[in-house]
């Protein structure tokens, strides 16, 4: 529908906050803010959208999309909470507004532009202008960013990088935090799917928030991988796909229109965005009661993990590293604040936590494999039903984390060699973030000398 947009002064840059990158200075916002709205001005048709991010009515805030594409505008119907016709009536005006001029590009001349792509995020006024890039995943991470800036902040509760189920029988609540590639999508749609586990309903698969009465999605929809997906293997994704869902950098055949899921010339990267509900065992609402599983604060503060073909440009193999909170693009406050909320949390609840390698086993990349989904998922069952407590455990010395006696890793010498270096790596990256946590994280860490 054509709307008429009024291109105004930005009135100031970025919040002064120390882990949110910063692009350009106040006039570098006022110029691209008014050269997106008047692009979209010269639009026959604007798309405008209106969400909500969070589905707990106390703490979610009222998005409005406003875009030149009528994709664009589907893909944040499918992942933004869409209200109901009663709702959307008493909307109001939005808490925060997201210009998407994506496919018109940035001016790279202007002074604190080095290119022509620009995505830009301003606190005081509360809104996202998009210049450059067509690429929708950029409205979900914007989003994302808010909501870790407004709900420690705003709301005092706690944003989380996680995926989450329920137990229909007891209501026991797990999280599962990860970055793309850990198989937080994977893992959890098949552990609550009905041939895996028709016993736990799926509040979400990407972002959550944990607040003062429980656990909340952020989204309305999934954005998952379509990696040589296929019926047999991920049957929910791929019944998911259907009408209203988008599809993103997969490749089809334009005479029948049948996606190739097999076909990686353009990127293994490639997603789908759908609707919550187009999930067999999703919980709608997507709110959840107090967690009973999750991670450990020090971890979360400072979270190792691989960066995999599937997920990373470049890579060929899967490379150690590491991602604040397992949210490093996202995050606007010191890492230390959410791990101490999530301690906080950890503390009131009496939540149990547990790691789970995803990951390489029985070796490094090029020996070992990746862990087997049904291991996997034999794990997960195990700490639900509470067998796993009953294992035998060795605490090992250098991280201080208790782990079953059964080895993995044939090469025991190997394993030790990769033990330190791991170590290592964890006491050098968390230099940058000690000095602002309590002592109780810091001696959570591994004790190893650099």
């Amino acid at each position: 529908m054509p709307v008429k947009l009024q291109a105004e002064s930005a009135g100031g840059c970025y919040a002064q906050l120390p882990y949110f990158h910063q692009i350009g200075i106040t006039n570098t916002l006022e110029i691209n803010r008014e050269r997106a709205i008047d692009y979209l001005n010269t639009r026959d048709n604007v798309y405008v959208f209106d969400g909500f991010a969070g589905w707990d009515p106390k703490y979610r805030i009222k998005v409005r999309v406003v875009c030149a594409r009528a994709y664009h505008a589907l893909f944040m119907n499918n992942m933004l909470i869409r209200p109901t016709e009663e709702e959307l009536a008493q909307f109001g005006e939005p808490d925060f507004v997201i210009y998407n001029a994506g496919q018109f590009p940035a001016n790279r001349f202007t002074t604190g532009m080095t290119s022509t792509t620009s995505v830009e995020i301003n606190f005081k006024r509360m809104e996202m202008v998009i210049l450059g890039t067509e690429y929708a995943g950029e409205m979900k991470k914007g989003i994302f960013i808010v909501i870790h800036y407004l709900q420690p902040v705003k709301f005092g509760q706690l944003s989380l990088h996680s995926s989450a189920n329920i137990g229909m029988e007891k209501g026991d609540v797990t999280l599962f935090f990860g970055l793309s590639g850990t198989g937080k999508t994977y893992v959890l749609l098949h552990h609550t799917s009905h041939a895996a586990d028709p016993n736990r309903e799926l509040t979400g698969d990407d972002e959550h928030v944990w607040s003062d009465t429980g656990v909340f999605n952020i989204e309305g929809g999934c954005y998952a991988k379509c990696i040589n997906l296929s019926a047999e293997k991920e049957p929910e994704i791929y019944r998911a796909i259907r009408f209203g869902s988008i599809l993103e950098n997969v490749v089809f055949n334009p005479s029948n229109r049948l996606p190739d899921y097999n076909d990686v010339s353009t990127t293994e990267n490639t997603r789908c965005a759908y609707p919550i509900e187009y999930i067999p065992n999703a919980r709608i609402p997507c709110i959840a009661d107090q967690p009973e599983q999750h991670h450990h604060a020090y971890v979360r503060c400072l979270s190792s993990h691989q960066k995999t073909s599937g997920t990373e440009d470049g890579v060929l193999e899967p490379i150690p590293t590491f991602s604040m909170c397992y949210s490093a693009p996202f995050i606007v406050l010191h890492p230390g604040r959410y791990a101490s909320m999530l301690a906080s949390k950890m503390e009131v609840t009496q939540a149990s936590c547990w790691l789970i390698n995803t990951g390489w086993v029985g070796g490094k990349f090029g020996t070992g494999s990746r862990c087997p989904l049904k291991y996997t998922r034999a794990i997960i069952n195990a700490i639900h039903s509470g067998s796993i407590v009953s294992a035998t455990y060795t605490t090992y010395d250098i991280f201080g984390l208790q782990s079953p006696t059964s080895m993995a890793w044939e090469d025991t010498e190997a394993f030790e060699k990769e033990r330190i270096r791991l170590a290592n790596m964890f006491a050098k990256a968390f230099k940058g973030f000690e000095d602002q946590v309590d002592s109780a994280v810091k001696s959570a860490g591994p004790t190893v000398t650099i």
